[in-house]
């Protein structure tokens, strides 16, 4: 059962509250759903993606086919040719175009260059999800209505009230997953103090604050990382499957609870910008694990929504620079690495990763300086 009381299903996409104001914004929050269907509504479900996925290689393919020609559709030249084939396929109307819509949406990200070539769906890149585009209203205590399917049952939990927008149902190898996106106002993150922080991220420790503290990885997440080796090695697929979304929940949910923590005990949060993905090609899984970016993420979205300052600051000599002096005498390179201690001209003696994380906390108020001396707002990068 996946709650809302949780921060692991309740996040803000988009908008947010700010604090300064007196009367609250409303913003679009996702609460997950886990449904308990019927035999017969999970063999519907698996036929609809069976159609769908044909209907979103054709809409990939079409896009395509006639931008390579100078021709670009929009949505709606999709969906009026997709009219009259939801009798034929057993499927409601709006299911459909929400396939099309989805890989004309694919295309456009890529061609405005904020995100890579999409890729057809087949065996190994599943179409694993359902947009539903219409307004559901009827909610009771463990039943929904869906459009063309039913009444649907979910394990009881809490939903903000508001108006739900849209809908999405996900299979996962732990099951079906509907994703509502409501209209509400989302639930303010209490404050506990107005400190200011700089944060570095790490390998060894997650990340490394200005104030000394490390945050280590989860114990869980080292467990779950042997179970996943184990099932592997025995070529358990499902328990494969099962086993990657649960580490995926913990991280999420171990990055919700830490960013959660970090906004209400701070006003100021600094952090220092990596190439996550130049490091990713060195240190490979260990990258991958920590989730930086899902973290800076949620860091990001949850000041704005709180009104806190979040200022992301250029790493360059972060970690050889003394915080003390501003002397490069640290270690550099990669021979340096193994250096975790070192010692300035000026005697400060430092451990690598608190030193760049106050290296940062110290550029980050700069930046705030320029930026209230422009007159600029926002998040700074």
């Amino acid at each position: 059962m996946v709650s809302l009381e949780t921060p692991l299903t309740t996040r803000t996409v988009e908008g947010g509250h700010d604090m300064a104001r007196t009367k609250p914004t409303k913003s679009i929050i996702q609460c997950q759903l886990k449904l308990k269907l019927r035999p017969a509504q999970e063999r519907m479900l698996n036929r609809w993606l069976w159609h769908l996925t044909a209907v979103f290689n054709w809409a990939y393919k079409t896009v395509e086919h006639n931008a390579n020609q100078g021709i670009y559709l929009s949505r709606y030249d999709l969906e009026s040719r997709l009219a009259f084939h939801s009798g034929r396929m057993g499927i409601p109307a709006r299911v459909l175009d929400g396939a099309a819509r989805t890989a004309h949406d694919a295309w456009q990200r890529c061609f405005q260059r904020l995100a890579r070539r999409p890729r057809m769906k087949g065996r190994r890149n599943r179409l694993n999800s359902i947009l539903f585009r219409q307004v559901i209203n009827r909610v009771e205590c463990d039943r929904i209505f869906v459009s063309g399917f039913g009444m649907v049952r979910f394990h009881r939990q809490e939903i903000p009230a508001g108006r739900i927008t849209g809908a999405r149902l996900i299979r996962r190898s732990s099951g079906w997953y509907f994703s509502l996106f409501v209209e509400a106002s989302p639930r303010s993150i209490p404050v506990l103090s107005s400190g200011e922080i700089g944060i570095d991220p790490g390998f060894v420790s997650l990340i490394s604050l200005s104030t000394g503290e490390k945050v280590e990885q989860a114990l869980e997440l080292k467990q779950t990382a042997m179970r996943l080796a184990q099932s592997q090695r025995g070529s358990d697929r499902r328990l494969t499957a099962r086993l990657k979304e649960r580490e995926a929940n913990q991280r999420k949910d171990r990055n919700h609870k830490l960013s959660r923590r970090l906004l209400s005990e701070n006003a100021l949060i600094c952090w220092s910008k990596d190439s996550h993905r130049a490091i990713a090609r060195t240190f490979g899984k260990s990258v991958a694990s920590a989730a930086h970016g899902q973290l800076r993420q949620m860091l990001a979205y949850k000041c704005r929504a709180g009104g806190r300052e979040f200022i992301e600051v250029p790493n360059r000599y972060s970690t050889m620079t003394c915080s003390a002096c501003g002397a490069r005498s640290g270690p550099t390179g990669y021979a340096g690495l193994s250096v975790r201690q070192w010692t300035c001209g000026c005697g400060a003696s430092w451990d690598r990763d608190v030193n760049a994380a106050l290296n940062t906390l110290i550029a980050g108020r700069g930046l705030r300086l320029e930026r209230v001396g422009d007159g600029s707002s926002g998040i700074v990068t």
